[in-house]
């Protein structure tokens, strides 16, 4: 049966693959992105092989902005089924320059450098807004429309940080926390209005945000990047693809019973000791 499902983030790489997969399916796709010119071209290449889809210009972190794409949304393609919360990313400024701290980091004056004490309130505060208010503001938007229908759910993206945090990177992982948690907290909210919650925790997938600190511009591979294939035990980056199958299992009737679980897509990435 098809539904209308709505994705936030969706001209970025991992969810505008979702977005054309889904479409696959028979469903109808509201790409959302701040950016319309990137939902834009997911669109059209939804449509262009087939697919029903628009693009939709929001920003996560504004309600109005939200309300005015639902708007839109309902116009073109009518009310939310399924709402997949992809709108997510980093700041470094939340970013510490190295993994540990050492005492010389007190008195080191390079420009950009960070310790933990030099840490930015301000790009921590945005990468909990966008990760965490970014996936609860469009919730409260769309997941009006499925209050009193069957088949609907919300699929969050999460992070294998969110299981054991990574070096370098406090605020981010926090905030996938959040979203973790979060997922949990509105699984059980909603349990009684039949509005499943869950969530993706990716590994690491090659990204627009990240591909610089984890490739060379010669595709080879970082000393970051090298030491997070020899901590994956796959021995690979994820690719977009390798999340389609259980976002249309989590989406679908087939896990009409499964809600509040936040499942790992990492190449075993959060199973591995190191030893």
């Amino acid at each position: 049966m098809s539904k209308v499902i709505v994705l936030t983030g969706a001209g970025g790489v991992i969810c505008g693959a979702l977005a054309k997969a889904l479409a696959k399916e028979g469903h109808k796709i509201a790409v959302l992105d701040l950016r319309k010119e990137a939902a834009d071209i997911i669109a059209k290449e939804i449509i262009d092989n087939g697919g029903i889809a628009v693009g939709v210009a929001a920003n996560v972190l504004e309600k109005e902005s939200l309300e005015a794409a639902k708007s839109e949304v309902h116009a073109k393609l009518g009310a939310c089924d399924i709402l997949i919360n992809g709108a997510g990313g980093n700041h470094p400024l939340g970013t510490t320059s190295n993994p540990h701290f050492s005492e010389a980091d007190l008195e080191n004056k390079t420009e950009g450098f960070k310790s933990f004490f030099d840490l930015d309130p301000t790009g921590i505060k945005f990468v909990f807004d966008l990760n965490f208010l970014g996936t609860l503001l469009p919730t409260q938007v769309f997941a009006k429309d499925m209050v009193g229908k069957e088949g609907c759910s919300i699929l969050n993206i999460s992070s294998m940080n969110a299981f054991t945090p990574l070096t370098k990177i406090p605020a981010y992982s926090g905030a996938k926390a959040a979203v973790s948690n979060f997922t949990q907290w509105l699984a059980v909210h909603f349990s009684k209005v039949g509005i499943r919650v869950n969530a993706l925790a990716p590994g690491f997938f090659l990204t627009d945000q990240n591909r610089s600190l984890l490739t060379e511009s010669d595709g080879s591979l970082t000393p970051r990047g090298n030491q997070i294939i020899e901590q994956t035990p796959m021995g690979k980056f994820g690719e977009p693809e390798d999340l389609v199958g259980t976002t249309l299992w989590l989406c679908g009737e087939g896990a009409s019973f499964v809600t509040g679980v936040v499942i790992p897509i990492d190449g075993g990435f959060s199973a591995y000791s190191g030893v």
